[in-house]
């Protein structure tokens, strides 16, 4: 059979690393072995689920790079012969009440009249005889009688599954081998809901089935929703498909990764300037590894690297720290084209206006071994579009220094007389007038720097030179000496 895949997110909120991280892993297993990645929407949860979060999940999943082969488009619609693809839509046809009265009718399932509080007292008598918190199957044998009164009353019944009792319920996990629950831990869960929306682990268990899922992967906190899974699968008749869990991912301090961490989505890391391409490779190397533990990965290099056998099952440790590095090397390989064309909109956020021309991008090009997010560059090359704010220690520390004035003033007329303003005419026109007057090269270089910048740290000095021009050199010049002359 076609290996098929799903990644099926609940829209309460922006996609988080976890999220996708599950995405990734599936799309590169279903792209590795020629299979279909469905992408299938959960919003069941009729409280949270909101359509601004489905749109959020649409974008940052197609920033990522992660088509799907089928299911809800952004465009409202859908491709696929499995659809609906949205649970909402799935639910209005009643395709989940249909499986729940099949259950119900083969005595495999049930109407539980339990109200809130009933559930809480019972809740509180399993704590103080300590025992399991679980439901206690009160409603599995209810009379006519009872369930006509309960009926008189006005409750709204939810419908349970009848879990077996005894033995064990056993699965394979391509991660975690052979995986093993006791039946009498298990519990009646909940399959339609008293507002007649189904649960997650009914609707999930429906929708893989019908949607000839193959493969479910996804991470290790849905282990024990399997065992029930399971039973539902079986109770239905289904095949039960092959399940892999992927490690959970931790913060730096060893406690499951959340908000106190950071940036939890992947909206957050985009809004800051990471590469998807890199946010990529880092979340694959979350649970994954090589076989040479391969760190960095060229587009299209993942696809065919990635194997289930390479998947762990220990924890895996979100460090922002090595993220930044990654995102680093990952500028460092744009061409200065596209460092420009992806710089633009981090450049129009701080209020700078840059037409796409040959000296602007040399000027975003010029410090790309110093970026690690895009959202550095604004402030590495503000000073070529703005006057100049002069560091208070940079004057201090350079500019005040006794023979400053007198440099300045010097190779100011130095930099006005030049008519080749380039790059190798005036590191050799510098140099060459810091020999004439017995001046060091970083005597002359510090303050220069300083007075067209404001900054004491910058890029390749002639270079910024020759890109600010020798009018706009001069005048910056002519400003850090009225400072000093002010002074």
């Amino acid at each position: 059979m076609k290996l098929r895949v799903r990644f099926a997110p609940s829209p309460t909120g922006h996609l988080h690393i976890g999220g996708a991280r599950t995405a990734l892993f599936n799309y590169l297993l279903a792209r590795k072995y020629g299979g279909t990645f469905v992408l299938r929407i959960e919003d069941t949860d009729e409280l949270r689920s909101d359509e601004k979060s489905v749109k959020s999940i649409f974008s940052s999943l197609k920033w990522l790079g992660l088509d799907w082969d089928e299911g809800a488009m952004p465009d409202g619609t859908e491709i696929g012969s499995c659809g609906p693809y949205i649970q909402s839509k799935r639910e209005e046809m009643g395709i989940y009440r249909k499986y729940a009265d099949q259950l119900i009718r083969e005595g495999k399932a049930y109407h539980c009249y339990c109200t809130p509080q009933e559930l809480e007292k019972m809740k509180k008598k399993a704590q103080l005889e300590k025992k399991s918190l679980k439901y206690d199957g009160r409603c599995r044998r209810l009379t006519k009688s009872q369930i006509e009164e309960f009926k008189k009353e006005g409750r709204k019944p939810v419908v349970r599954f009848k879990m077996p009792q005894e033995g064990k319920t056993v699965f394979e996990d391509l991660i975690h081998k052979t995986v093993s629950f006791e039946n009498r831990l298990l519990y009646d869960c909940v399959i339609i809901k008293a507002s007649g929306y189904p649960t997650y682990n009914f609707a999930c268990v429906i929708d893989d089935c019908l949607m000839k899922i193959t493969h479910v992967m996804r991470g290790d906190d849905h282990i024990s929703n399997t065992p029930l899974q399971v039973n539902i699968y079986r109770a239905l008749g289904f095949d039960v498909p092959r399940f892999a869990h992927l490690s959970m991912i931790l913060g730096p301090d060893g406690k499951r990764l959340s908000k106190r961490h950071g940036s939890t989505s992947v909206e957050e890391y985009r809004r800051r300037g990471f590469l998807p391409l890199a946010l990529r490779n880092y979340l694959a190397l979350l649970g994954f590894s090589t076989s040479d533990s391969q760190q960095l990965f060229k587009e299209k290099e993942l696809e065919e690297k990635f194997c289930l056998e390479g998947c762990q099952k220990n924890p895996a440790v979100f460090d922002e720290i090595k993220l930044r590095w990654m995102n680093g090397e990952y500028i460092r390989m744009l061409s200065r084209e596209k460092l420009f064309s992806m710089s633009l909109p981090f450049l129009e956020k701080k209020g700078l206006k840059v037409q796409k021309n040959e000296r602007n991008i040399e000027i975003v090009a010029l410090q790309q071994e110093k970026y690690k997010l895009l959202e550095d560059v604004p402030y590495l090359v503000e000073f070529f579009y703005r006057d100049v704010e002069y560091a208070s220690d940079a004057v201090e520390k350079v500019l005040k220094k006794p023979r400053a004035r007198a440099i300045l003033e010097s190779i100011q007329k130095v930099y006005r007389e030049m008519k080749d303003f380039t790059e190798k005419e005036i590191e050799a026109k510098t140099r060459e007038f810091a020999r004439s007057n017995n001046y060091k090269t970083a005597e002359i270089f510090h303050p220069v720097r300083v007075s067209v910048s404001g900054r004491t740290q910058g890029p390749t000095l002639f270079k910024m030179l020759e890109l600010l021009g020798r009018e706009e050199t001069v005048r910056r010049i002519s400003i850090a000496r009225r400072l000093l002359e002010s002074a």
